[in-house]
């Protein structure tokens, strides 16, 4: 064998050091999940500083030549406290502020290791230790000195940049409004307590507003309680954009919040701005919990803590394939959980190459790692020299970092460190599905199901029906159907753990599962609908039921909401979920024999009277699109809204275009009707843009006829639908993709006579003989499931907290809390917030 530094020597040209931008994988091989602390290590390519691990470096010389690798590995240190929070486990320490891995944040578990790192010279593996690199000249000296310099302390690795490491919920940013805020010379001087609400006498969650001293009440809470939105409405009407937290006023600041920004904010000129109310920053003191110590006060609860991840048992762990744990990434369990069960749905285990290559490839890269069992191994007890000890459940498990990376990519919220919500995360994975699985199998096929929504005017009673497509089946709480008498009881306890008191009981309200399902199957009435057959507002009643029932149906408890001081918080409740579902009772049936439907004519669009109607549908207009004006008039026809309905919607805290839209979109038809529309386009991205009437020009140089979205066209095709059906909703909906999907299913008569791609359900797949509904591509059978996972969330609301997820496996249920894969002994299924069901074969 040669000598090593002439080896090195050799190979001394293809040696490189890492510049600015340079990406380096020296934390996870880029074609498994194996790491430095894994078995071989890794090895790190000196010239493109891929990482590999000790089973694919070999391949990766062989295919380019490459010979000098950087390896790298880790052994874990034995910790100094054993008594440290574990991940998913409730803090030791009481936290004093609103952060992850921070001092006096949440505890968050940080392992510590010894590095060992060599060079290694292939195809032999011949190893340069830095006994061996004292002894050679200086410039290969200096060049891998350098080298491994760069890429151990310089460079950040690719997924320590992407991984979390620390949250601090309490940066907030300077208000743009605070260097040159207007503040009013009226002469108002706040006195330094005994505040009350100008208009309504509140004493409580005080807010004034730093532009004229107006001391007003902050937000009505979602049960209608707390305050009654006068500081809200005040900024609506005057445009005041900062007001601050009366009671949370010391030397050392307050709690002060931009309308405008709709945020917690800083500003610097807090006490000049105070003073000039009369208010002497140094002499106050706190009288009220800040924004921070309300949350901080509720991620405290435990109630749920130790039911959920079984803590009071000691639980078998289970190693092999399917049994793989997932490392949190610091707030990555809601992924995490996810993922281990769709993972176990077959459409999502077999079609690994349904993506585009680059998402294909890190999905199957995740898939192999989740199901292979390579990596479902006891974690090394660093305090176990000999190996003596029972497992303790802890795996070496799998870190998603480069698939978190992947699918969070230009998502404003997924592409965070924060936490997220499971329901919203899931949806989110399911459309980037949708997107890249375009043609050929499309594993989200398996949760898409039809919802058919009859409406009946109670006046004439005709009937509408419209159809859409979904994925999630989400079940209302109704806790008024509380089981348990106790009320008084679940309030003290309630109002006990919000004041942060930790001894309060655990009561929870306990709703039956047939009042959560009567509650979402019971005919909605509709106050303010207009009918097309007495061409009037009458009162109509909503109906809603499946079309179709999916292979595997997700329901979804509708637990989260807002509480005080408009933190989100969570319904606690024990919902006796069933392990079977029959759900025959609520399937569609589609027109009656003798029922007659509402005339298809849109409700009078109202206009401003100075304005002479022109272009209007039955006038200059034309039916071949959804356009209530001719695009030529649009600039000088403006709608007239229902401000009331439009200030109902602003009063709970949605962006005032938005709610503009709504009440335009629903022909003015009530608050319940732009309600549900508002739900339904939380995620579009031009919710909160300027409203723009369908078929006008939205900015300089477009036209009614400019180009469509290929992209867009291409998703709705993948539904099922032609090209040129695709093509007419998009162009009657202004090319908003949403907004098209909903048009493509209230217009499903009037796409009969157009060719409907095929792929629709089945006959043979169709109960009891049923004809599919024209369209997409969905999935039907006996509407009758068994239980097979379900997700938990621990915690007070989605922004803090952590997911578990519970999968049946071989008829035994299995918990997957991160990298601890158990036999569950208690399952406990009447706290879950994500229930996914698979239909039963008959």
């Amino acid at each position: 064998m040669a000598d090593v530094g002439e080896v090195l020597m050799s190979v001394l040209s293809t040696i490189r050091v890492p510049k600015p931008g340079d990406r380096v994988h020296k934390d996870e091989c880029a074609l498994s999940f194996s790491s430095p602390e894994s078995e071989g290590g890794l090895y790190v390519c000196m010239n493109s500083f891929l990482g590999f691990g000790s089973q694919y470096v070999d391949r990766h010389h062989a295919r380019t030549g490459q010979r000098a690798y950087l390896h790298i590995t880790r052994t874990r240190k034995a910790k100094d406290d054993d008594n440290n929070s574990g991940s998913g486990h409730p803090p030791k320490k009481k936290p004093t502020r609103l952060a992850i891995g921070i001092e006096g944040g949440f505890d968050v578990e940080q392992e510590q290791y010894e590095e060992d790192v060599k060079v290694v010279i292939l195809p032999d593996r011949q190893e340069v230790t830095s006994d061996d690199l004292a002894t050679m000249s200086d410039v290969v000296k200096e060049r891998v000195r350098c080298l491994a310099y760069s890429v151990l302390v310089v460079s950040d690795s690719v997924s320590h940049t992407l991984q979390v490491q620390q949250w601090d919920g309490e940066v907030r940013q300077e208000s743009r409004h605070a260097a040159d805020l207007k503040q009013l010379d009226n002469g108002l001087k706040i006195p330094p307590s005994g505040w009350r609400c100008e208009v309504c006498d509140l004493q409580e969650n005080l807010w004034m507003n730093l532009t004229d001293g107006k001391v007003l009440c902050g937000r009505r809470y979602f049960d209608g309680s707390g305050g009654n939105n006068h500081a809200l409405l005040h900024f609506q009407e005057t445009a005041y954009p900062l007001a601050v937290k009366l009671g949370t006023i010391t030397p050392d600041g307050a709690d002060v919040y931009s309308y405008d920004e709709d945020d917690m904010v800083l500003d610097s000129k807090l006490p000049e701005h105070l003073a000039h109310f009369g208010i002497d920053m140094m002499t106050m003191e706190k009288t009220e919990r800040t924004m921070t110590e309300l949350e901080i006060a509720v991620n405290q609860r435990v109630g749920e803590w130790e039911v959920i991840q079984e803590s009071g048992t000691t639980l078998r762990p289970l190693f092999g394939p399917g049994l793989t744990g997932m490392k949190n990434l610091g707030n990555s369990c809601y992924l995490n959980s996810v993922m281990q069960v769709l993972f176990t749905v077959p459409d999502f285990q077999s079609k690994l190459l349904c993506f585009c290559l680059f998402v294909c490839f890190y999905r199957a890269k995740l898939g192999y790692g989740l199901l292979s069992g390579e990596y479902s191994k006891p974690a090394p007890d660093p305090g176990d020299e000999n190996g003596a000890s029972e497992p303790r459940g802890d795996q070496i498990g799998i870190a998603p970092r480069m698939f978190k990376a992947l699918v969070g990519r230009g998502h404003p919220e997924f592409s965070t460190n924060r936490q997220q919500d499971a329901q919203e995360f899931l949806l989110h994975f399911i459309n980037m599905v949708e997107r890249n699985c375009r043609s050929g199998p499309n594993p989200s096929e398996a949760f898409r199901f039809l919802v058919e929504e009859r409406i009946v005017c109670q006046q004439s009673q005709k009937a509408k029906y419209t159809q859409r497509v979904d994925y999630i089946v989400q079940l209302p709480v109704p806790m008024d159907q509380a089981t348990n008498t106790g009320e008084r009881e679940l309030q003290e306890a309630e109002r006990r753990r919000e004041e942060g008191d930790t001894t309060a009981p655990t009561v929870r309200a306990q709703i039956p599962f047939t009042a959560c399902m009567a509650a979402l199957s019971e005919p909605e009435v509709l106050t303010d609908f207009w009918s097309s057959a007495v061409q009037a507002k009458t009162t109509a009643t909503k109906t809603t039921r499946f079309a179709s029932f999916p292979d595997h149906l997700v329901i979804q408890i509708k637990k989260f909401t807002f509480g005080l001081d408009w933190v989100p918080k969570k319904l606690d409740v024990s919902i006796d979920v069933p392990d079977t579902l029959d759900l025959s009772a609520l399937c569609a049936t589609g027109q009656q024999p003798g029922e007659e439907l509402l005339p298809e004519v849109a409700p009078p669009p109202l206009m401003t009277p100075d304005v002479e109607v022109k272009g209007i549908l039955g006038s200059h207009g034309n039916d071949e699109d959804d356009s209530l004006y001719s695009p030529l008039l649009c600039q000088s026809v403006s709608p007239v809204l229902d401000d009331s309905t439009v200030s109902q919607l602003c009063e709970m805290g949605f962006p005032l275009e938005a709610c503009r839209k709504a009440v335009y979109y629903t022909g003015n038809t009530g608050i319940d009707a732009a309600m549900n529309w508002i739900m339904g386009h939380m995620d579009d991205p031009d919710f909160s843009a300027p409203l723009v009437l369908p078929g006008c020009s939205s900015g300089a140089g477009t036209t009614p006829t400019e180009s469509l979205s290929e992209e867009h066209l291409a998703t709705i095709v993948s539904m099922g639908f032609s090209r040129d059906q695709a093509t007419k909703a998009l162009r009657a909906t202004s090319n908003v993709l949403d907004r098209a999907v909903d048009w493509i299913f209230s217009h499903l008569d009037d796409l009969e006579s157009m060719d409907v791609s095929e792929g629709g359900r089945s006959a043979a797949e169709s109960e009891g003989g049923r004809e599919p509904p024209p369209g997409p591509r969905v999935r039907d059978g006996p509407g009758k499931y068994e239980l097979f996972a379900f997700i938990s969330h621990m915690g007070t609301s989605t922004m803090c907290g952590h997911y578990v997820c519970h999968i049946k496996k071989d008829q035994q249920w299995v918990i997957f809390n991160d990298q601890k894969v158990c036999a569950s002994e208690k399952p406990p299924k009447d706290l879950g917030y994500l229930y996914f069901y698979r239909r039963v074969a008959e």
